[in-house]
């Protein structure tokens, strides 16, 4: 109202009632930005030359034409000059457009435009329809910096691994994006060593310089309980991918890796194989035990054996599956059937098995699992044991967000997804 006041005040002209109200719409119009300072000193130097030209004083009449005629008729109250107000806000070059603009064009309170940027459930469809379609045209999007002191938040969320298998971690990257865009939020990649000395100071350290909002675990950090405890210790809400319950259902997004390879365990002992070995991952991993245990139990339920002379340690990696199929098939009898620790680890046994003159499937069947991209384009095409690991990402993604923002969501649920069994070209009967 000052700098309103100021613009009066520069223009030196006498103003009527009116046009003074018209002054206190702008000043508030103004105030509140509907109109920039250029525009209004153009409204208000129009409606001063407006108000002038009605004050000018007409030619007096004649004298006579003065006695002959009275005109009893009270003088006119002039009409107020209106004020062109647009529909749409135009900002200058250069200059965003603002929540508040975005509530005031739909006529809404800015924390429900907060809300529909946020995807909550508390907003009706209609609303939420109008308010998305004002976003979308005046091509508004929310300032990070300014959501963050908003909400005392930095909209950031970390992602710490430690895994040589890179097409797991790229996939469970891409599916916790996809969530994580969707309400404003951004991906911080940390990759670390957890064998370090420094490891968890240096997860404290990230969360700190970083003010991250939270931290998606991958596995084999996410089996680290003493990771946990810091996380909790500093208030960092976190969510584990694992594959055992290491912690309350709440911070986890579990696979059945048990389950699953005893799926592929009877799968082998349905097409009449006896002779099946393993390639398992390292022994730091859970999900080695997990799968080792799983399989070699459900052999046991049917009456077969998982030999020792039939077990080799990888690395999840494309090298280790070569060797450690070196290895195997040197044995005598050599094994008709091998379960690989991953999708790598089966490409490995792929390329070893092609050096010795062996047919795939007919001299042995391969089996993988993730269900990577590379199980479809080897050639023949890899049997594996799908895991839907862009959609972990995804979930964990999801139950972190509810968590962070204590919304209804799947923060409280048990999340657990199920692999399933994907029968390709790979996997045949025994030829003997």
């Amino acid at each position: 109202m000052v700098c309103m006041m100021a613009l009066i005040q520069g223009i030196g002209k006498p103003v009527s009632a009116a046009t003074g109200f018209w002054y206190r719409y702008c000043a508030r119009c103004w105030t509140q930005g509907i109109l920039t300072r250029p525009d209004l000193q153009q409204v208000i130097s129009s409606m001063v030359k407006k108000s002038a030209k009605k004050t000018i004083r007409q030619p007096s009449p004649p004298a006579a034409a003065v006695r002959a005629v009275v005109d009893t008729r009270p003088a006119p109250v002039p009409e107020p000059v209106p004020v062109p107000v647009p529909a749409t806000f135009r900002r200058p070059a250069g200059k965003k457009h603002t929540i508040n603009d975005i509530a005031r064009l739909a006529n809404v309170s800015k924390k429900t435009v907060s809300r529909v940027i946020n995807e909550s459930p508390f907003v009706r469809e209609e609303t939420r329809t109008r308010i998305a379609e004002i976003i979308r045209s005046t091509g508004f999007t929310p300032d990070p910096q300014a959501r963050g002191l908003a909400f005392r938040r930095s909209y950031l969320i970390g992602l710490v691994y430690d895994n040589p298998n890179a097409p797991y971690v790229i996939n469970v990257q891409e599916g916790a994006l996809g969530a994580l865009r969707r309400v404003g939020y951004e991906l911080v990649v940390h990759p670390c060593d957890r064998s370090s000395p420094e490891f968890l100071s240096d997860i404290r350290q990230l969360v700190s310089r970083q003010k991250l909002d939270g931290m998606i675990i991958l596995p084999p950090v996410s089996e680290n309980n003493a990771l946990a405890d810091v996380l909790r210790d500093i208030s960092c809400p976190y969510i584990r991918i694992l594959s055992a319950a290491l912690d309350e259902p709440q911070n986890l997004v579990q696979s059945m890796d048990r389950q699953s390879a005893a799926e592929v365990a009877e799968h082998l002992a349905k097409l009449g194989h006896t002779r099946i070995a393993m390639i398992v991952g390292p022994p730091t991993y859970r999900s080695s035990q997990e799968r080792l245990e799983g399989f070699s139990n459900a052999l046991a339920d049917r009456g077969l054996t998982l030999a020792p002379d039939y077990i080799a340690e990888g690395a999840y990696t494309f090298e280790s599956g070569a060797a450690c199929a070196e290895m195997l098939l040197s044995r005598s009898p050599r094994p008709t059937a091998i379960f690989a620790g991953n999708d790598e680890t089966a490409a490995g046994v792929y390329r070893t098995a092609y050096l010795r003159g062996l047919r795939i499937p007919h001299d042995l069947t391969i089996i993988g699992f993730d269900d990577s991209p590379l199980a479809s384009r080897l050639c023949p095409s890899l049997t594996t044991m799908r895991q839907p690991i862009r959609d972990m990402g995804r979930l964990a993604a999801e139950k972190l967000i509810a968590k962070i923002s204590r919304t209804e969501g799947p923060s409280a649920a048990a999340t657990t997804v199920f692999p399933h069994l994907v029968v390709r070209e790979s996997s045949g009967r025994p030829a003997n």
